[in-house]
């Protein structure tokens, strides 16, 4: 069964239902811990009385700096909302490392950013170096990957649509909040992840709902088309992808090709002016809730909760 640990600011803690022991160990790193399997089994097992979770600051449980590397459109659910038809071609793209912030610190909008976005994703820590040139096959995986957190893949669209810049609108500081839990995998937990549902709320609206089973590209696909040009090693971070329910959504089909048909510059216009309609945007106040788990339990990486507030510059 798998192991939640959680980081604070005094250091890494085993999760036992409500409350958590501490680790007893120099780990400053995820990569250190993971390699430190040991000190959290024993922590697990430990007799000391532990400390209520909620008594508890978690921080990121992904150290910085790591690479973050991201799949793009990796939910059938989000393909067909965002207005693609027909197969996909996999893809990838990076996020700053920078951008990682803990479970509940606030997501903060830049001032020039007007449409802020949500993308829950489960993330892939890894446990060993993927070096380039891998193949990764199902039965792989637990020789690979470490464990799992909760990510949300924050995006200003505006950044992103008009410039087709992918690294500066996902890569602000607090875009990738990060936990609670760092789940810690045994084998035979791998042959669960599909089950694993993945749920996000904007101020207790439900927005995303969905199970790996909605993924294009699975994990083991996933890294090893990954490792055709890109390294990972321990500690570092992969983002699977989004499922539909995101604020960003294609127009309709005629609007499509009308627009097609105006200058860029109308074009841009007449589609920021319907997006400033759109209320599932991000705005100062909200309170973002993220989770993901099986239906029983098994793997439950915890409950990330996020609000969103602003740049001095941009009061709105």
């Amino acid at each position: 069964m798998s192991t939640n640990v959680l980081r604070t600011a005094d250091g890494w803690w085993a999760v036992r239902g409500e409350r958590a022991t501490p680790v007893h160990t120099t780990a400053a790193t995820t990569a250190e811990l993971i390699a430190d399997r040991a000190a959290v089994r024993a922590a697990v097992v430990s007799a000391e009385p532990g400390t209520p979770v909620t008594d508890l600051v978690a921080l990121s449980p992904v150290t910085t700096p790591c690479r973050a590397v991201a799949q793009m459109v990796n939910y059938r659910s989000h393909a067909r909302d965002s207005g693609f038809t027909g197969d996909i071609p996999p893809a990838f793209f990076r996020k700053a490392s920078g951008s990682v912030s803990g479970p509940t610190d606030a997501v903060v909008r830049p001032g020039h950013v007007s449409l802020l976005d949500y993308e829950i994703e489960l993330g892939l820590v890894m446990g060993a170096a993927l070096p380039v040139g891998a193949v990764v096959q199902e039965r792989d995986l637990p020789s690979y990957v470490a464990g799992l957190v909760i990510t949300n893949d924050v995006s200003a669209r505006d950044v992103q649509l008009t410039r087709t810049q992918f690294y500066e609108s996902k890569s602000y500081p607090t875009f990738t909040p990060t936990g609670p839990y760092l789940a810690l995998l045994e084998p035979e937990d791998f042959d669960r992840l599909l089950d694993l549902r993945l749920r996000l709320s904007v101020n207790g609206e439900v927005r995303q709902d969905r199970t790996l089973a909605d993924m294009i590209v699975r994990p083991a696909q996933a890294l090893t088309l990954l490792a055709r040009f890109q390294r990972l090693d321990p500690g570092d971070l992969l983002l699977t992808g989004t499922p539909g329910g995101t604020a960003l959504k294609a127009p309709p089909k005629p609007v499509e090709k009308i627009g097609a048909l105006l200058p860029p510059a109308v074009k841009w216009k007449a589609f920021f002016r319907a997006q400033a309609k759109n209320a599932h945007y991000l705005h100062c106040g909200d309170v973002i809730t993220a989770t993901i788990a099986t239906p029983d339990g098994r793997i439950d990486l915890g409950a990330q909760r996020t609000p969103v507030t602003h740049t001095q510059e941009n009061p709105k």
